[in-house]
């Protein structure tokens, strides 16, 4: 039994495969053209939170080193990840059962708010997690005036 039904006829074999309605669906034209550079660009995770001194990212990239990826900010506040996994190579004896690792290029871009120092952006990279904090700049307070109420 699958988690879910399949309503198109056909049993399933596994009873831990997951059902995917995008499975065979031909993707045609533009970027979706090659179904592996859509996986590796959609799967690229990153947790992105704010703390009283930072905005701090935090991308899973197993694998990868830190020359292989590149973190840039642009004009406008944005910040953009990218890289590129490589594919294993191939032996001529090798029999592949499964392949579901995603490579390719992959990127992700986010606008940063108007309180960040883009100029003391650090990134790090351990154990294959990508750690980028932007701090923040002090928002100043205006100047208050106290304005004595005659009468």
């Amino acid at each position: 039994m699958s988690l879910i039904p399949s309503f198109f006829g056909g049993r399933r074999n596994n009873t831990f495969d997951l059902w995917d309605p995008f499975q065979d669906f031909p993707f045609t034209g533009g970027a979706l053209s090659v179904p592996g550079e859509t996986a590796s660009f959609a799967n690229t995770r990153i947790d992105w939170k704010e703390t009283p001194e930072a905005h701090v990212f935090k991308a899973d990239l197993p694998g990868l080193k830190k020359e292989e990826v590149k973190v840039e900010v642009e004009e406008g506040r944005v910040l953009q990840i990218s890289g590129d996994r490589r594919v294993e190579k191939e032996e001529k004896n090798d029999k592949w059962h499964r392949v579901e690792r995603s490579s390719g290029k992959f990127m992700r871009r986010f606008r940063l708010p108007e309180n960040v120092k883009v100029d003391e952006v650090k990134a790090a990279m351990e154990n294959g997690v990508l750690t980028v904090t932007v701090p923040k700049a002090e928002v100043k307070k205006p100047d208050v005036k106290a304005i004595d109420i005659s009468g």
